[in-house]
């Protein structure tokens, strides 16, 4: 079999952004992939202290399925490849750029034999074997796993058809590994960089059984760092990740700690940072207005879409009902919203997938333009639409409650949400319940919601990575819209159209325009993130899609 080497990224387009406020957002990259800023001085106590605002809800790489445990994750653990500071997946875990067939279904994978987990033990090839096998075991019910249908047999083993033990991953010796592809994936390098591929060793997962990751002593780590002080998912407000010694690359890593701890209140997390307590805080709203002349504030826009989830799991559920959710979707000012709820750079959405994330085949065109969508506001056809609804329903009022999360940010989006929806439709009485992160997750996945806010952030830069998760049955449409349409145009870009870019271009759109048309979820905004961040930090590699921050080249700078 004739093998290429592959690192083709077809029509994907990583957005990378230069805007006058992010300057600290990451540098430009030599062939290695190593930020050339992280070679600047590093002087001072190198600890870089930072505020979230949500708790952790997983450090299991199997399970984790938001931004703040991928971002740990990706830090503490590093896969086949790392994602450099101009977003392009390079060897890490591999010992070099994989080799592809030419028929683009197997790649061969030379591992790094340099790399070591942190009891000093080798990453081997069955480390990934077991990590994969154990991500698409129906047994470990990861949410994940839907991104294993593109690795052979990965569906149906999802499916209970077929043994993990059939995934198309084989060791070959300690250091090759074997992939074979259910279909061209033209997004693979991507995955290869993606926390859910990461390794895991068996006789960890094993010893500690249920209570693998549940704290920061039950696992083992292989990436620049390694978590530390962290006592439990979704509840503990404290963590560090601190310098791996074991790590291959270890001489990179200037960053002794990167200290974490959660704020949910953006005025405490502001004065905590104007004290000189912290190193970097989020903002939105007024606060991120107030501060954005301040050199040390700055803006990363991210492949995200936010979005209300409206639940259509029983027959007998209004929003079965088109012309309620475009009612709803009608009556929300997504300008108003951004400019002066938010605040903080995030811009309305023209779709369900992001803008300035991915272009058509010849390079040409923007996915969120050519698919030509009008997300706009217009109270006249919100109480036509509304008007409509009623009587194809046969009620004359509505109660509904919003679930979100208790961020500063969540809490102002909702309760505007609460107040346009009602201003707007006579007879609606809108409730909102913010409640923690990992309840709201918890929540929505049990479907025990009415509506919910939530979004997705690209796992890698292409449409399908949001276009998937409204296909019907999967366990991120936890409003289940479904749409037959829909999902004959989803499966043909997977399948069928894989190999063909044009095909499989046609079909995304095709997709993107049925469940805008039916307005089968409600795009709110797309995300950006104000930030204030100190200027001695330097080198954070950001990410718009994937794991969104990479300290490996970060460092202080007094």
């Amino acid at each position: 079999m004739k093998l290429k080497k592959s690192f083709a990224f077809g029509f994907i387009t990583l957005f990378s952004l230069t805007l006058a406020a992010c300057g600290n957002g990451g540098g430009n990259t030599d062939d290695s992939g190593s930020s050339k800023e992280a070679d600047g001085k590093a002087s001072g106590e190198q600890i870089f202290r930072i505020n979230e605002q949500q708790e952790m809800p997983s450090a299991d790489p199997s399970l984790a399925t938001d931004e703040v445990s991928f971002t740990a994750l990706n830090n503490v653990y590093e896969g086949i490849y790392r994602l450099d500071a101009k977003n392009k997946p390079q060897p890490a875990g591999a010992a070099e750029k994989a080799e592809m067939s030419e028929d683009g279904l197997v790649y061969k994978i030379k591992l790094n034999e340099d790399a070591k987990w942190s009891d000093g033990k080798p990453v081997k090839a069955e480390d990934y074997v077991y990590g994969w096998q154990r991500t698409v075991d129906p047994a470990t019910a990861s949410e994940y796993a839907s991104l294993y249908s593109a690795v052979k047999n990965g569906q149906e083993i999802m499916d209970g058809k077929k043994d993990k033990s059939e995934l198309g991953i084989k060791a070959v010796g300690d250091y090759e590994l074997e992939v074979t592809l259910q279909q061209v994936t033209p997004f693979m390098d991507y995955l290869f960089a993606f926390p859910s591929f990461f390794p895991q060793r068996q006789d960890i997962v094993e010893k500690y059984g249920a209570k693998f990751a549940a704290n920061s002593e039950n696992a083992v780590y292989n990436g620049p760092f390694t978590l530390a002080d962290f006592d439990g998912p979704g509840t503990d407000t404290e963590w560090s990740l601190k310098k791996n010694k074991d790590y291959w690359d270890n001489k990179t890593v200037k960053l002794d700690e990167v200290k974490v701890s959660v704020v949910k209140e953006a005025p405490t997390s502001l004065n905590l940072f104007q004290d000189g307590q912290v190193d970097e805080v989020v903002l939105s709203g007024e606060l991120a207005q107030q501060m954005a002349s301040d050199p040390e504030f700055v803006i990363e826009k991210e492949a995200s879409t936010q979005y209300m989830e409206l639940n259509q799991r029983e027959d007998s559920s209004p929003f079965k009902n088109e012309n309620l959710r475009k009612a709803i979707s009608y009556s929300i000012d997504r300008k108003s919203l951004v400019d002066s709820i938010l605040g903080d750079g995030s811009v309305e959405p023209k779709g369900l997938v992001p803008a300035d994330m991915s272009t058509s085949p010849k390079g040409d065109k923007d996915f969120a333009d050519e698919a030509g969508n009008v997300i706009a506001h217009d109270e006249k056809k919100a109480k036509e639409y509304w008007e409509k609804a009623k009587k194809e329903l046969g009620i004359t009022k509505l109660d509904m409650d919003i679930l979100s999360s208790d961020t500063d940010s969540s809490k102002k989006t909702v309760e505007y949400l609460q107040g346009a929806i009602q201003d707007t439709l006579d007879g609606v009485k809108v409730t909102v319940s913010p409640v923690p992160f990992a309840v709201r997750l918890d929540r929505s996945n049990k479907g025990d919601f009415t509506t919910t806010i939530g979004g997705w952030g690209a796992d890698y830069a292409d449409p399908s990575s949001f276009l998937n998760l409204f296909e019907t049955g999967n366990s991120y449409n936890r409003g289940h819209y479904s749409s037959p349409e829909y999902d004959k145009n989803v499966k043909a870009a997977a399948t069928t159209n894989a190999n063909d870019p044009e095909k499989r271009w046609d079909n995304m759109i095709d997709a993107e325009k049925v469940i805008m048309d039916d307005m089968g979820v409600v795009p709110l905004y797309q995300r950006a993130q104000a930030r204030m961040r100190s200027e001695k930090v330097k080198g954070i590699a950001f990410h718009p899609a994937g794991p969104k921050f990479d300290y490996k080249w970060a460092y202080i700078s007094e």
